[in-house]
């Protein structure tokens, strides 16, 4: 179990908007409670900006996680007349500036942002969603664009494992940075959990988190985003469509009936929110045998383009199943991305220029 002095120094880092010190050297961390794997505590706030908050708490629970704290209970409170005054007194002059904003990040949504958002969904789970999301994300890299991957799955996450990430995001100036792989940026629930916990969260907590996903990390120059949903029509699939009514959608499905059945409940919901479908995927169309190059059709025929005609639209691409060739002594080993000269990955590089032909010309 760590000790109050450990949890300071890992919260040196983060640095109050106004003195522009260390919330630990300025002794505005307070109340601190540990019990093995949780930790409480309040911050003291020199300023009511809410985003400075927000960036806190999204901190403050990223530099805890390694020390194998699972839950942060953090309560913000406002400095006192008093307080301020012995702050100002044990700093120099010229330590104590006037209140300022914190350096805002760079926003990605809003109507005025360049940025392209693809959120990838499925009515049901299994279909390799993720998959294609991986795959689409590194495709688009390779044709030379700026690409990011919000994992909204936030009870599914998987999108760090399918990648072969195993560093974590890095705090810098109050900023949360994503981790990058294949030029993809990633950013997961998966980063903010201890040892593959489960996340026992109800809908309002998992709305915040998504919300930080996009306003307390800072994504740089991004063209593109794409947003790996939660299977369903549930809450966070609800959050996306109201917090970025910009996003266009991918569906993904298999060939089977029932499966492109459930799927066309995602594209309804698509519909009913106003956001246009880009298309279909349809993921395991086939097997395909290496030695005499031979179709089975394991999950019968259909289901995509069926789907499509259904939700008036088209069928992007047909994946076989499979899984990539790749070995783990491999420098940038990832488990679930294909290389681009095999035959999926060439699929998905077609697919990568379908969707910029569509999002730009």
């Amino acid at each position: 179990m760590i000790n109050k002095d450990q949890l300071l120094e890992t919260l040196k880092p983060l640095i109050d908007p106004q003195y522009k010190k260390s919330i630990t050297d300025l002794n505005l961390v307070r109340d601190i409670m540990i019990k093995e794997d949780s930790v409480s505590l309040t911050v003291i706030t020199t300023t009511e900006d809410e985003a400075y908050k927000n960036q806190a708490e999204a901190a403050i629970q990223l530099s805890l996680k390694p020390l194998g704290i699972t839950q942060v209970h953090i309560r913000f409170r406002s400095i006192t007349d008093y307080e301020r005054n012995q702050l100002n007194e044990v700093l120099q002059p010229a330590e104590a500036t006037q209140d300022q904003p914190a350096p805002s990040l760079k926003p990605i949504l809003g109507e005025d942002s360049p940025v392209k958002f693809i959120a990838v969904a499925s009515g049901k789970g299994g279909v390799g969603k993720s998959t294609v999301t991986v795959n689409l994300a590194v495709a688009l890299g390779r044709q030379g664009k700026k690409v990011g991957i919000v994992d909204a799955d936030i009870y599914g996450f998987s999108i760090p494992d399918m990648m072969g990430i195993e560093d974590q995001p890095k705090l810098v100036d109050n900023r949360i940075l994503p981790v990058e792989k294949h030029g993809v940026k990633v950013i997961s629930m998966g980063f903010f959990v201890q040892d593959n916990a489960p996340v026992v969260w109800r809908g309002p907590m998992l709305g915040k988190m998504l919300r930080n996903f996009f306003h307390e990390v800072d994504w740089g120059d991004v063209d593109y985003v794409l947003l790996d949903l939660p299977p369903g029509t549930g809450d966070i699939a609800l959050d996306v469509h109201q917090m970025i009514p910009q996003s266009k959608e991918i569906i993904v499905t298999t060939p089977h009936a029932t499966a492109a059945f459930v799927a066309a409940r995602a594209g309804a919901m698509a519909i009913q929110t106003n956001h246009e479908i880009l298309g279909i995927v349809e993921n395991m169309s086939y097997y395909e045998c290496k030695a005499c190059g031979s179709k089975d059709y394991i999950f019968g025929k259909g289901g995509g383009a069926k789907l499509a005609e259904d939700l008036h639209s088209e069928l992007l691409a047909q994946v076989p199943l499979g899984a990539p060739d790749n070995h783990i002594s491999e420098i940038d080993y990832s488990p679930s991305v294909y290389k681009a000269e095999t035959k999926s990955g060439q699929i998905y590089l077609d697919l990568a220029a379908s969707v910029i032909s569509k999002l730009e010309n």
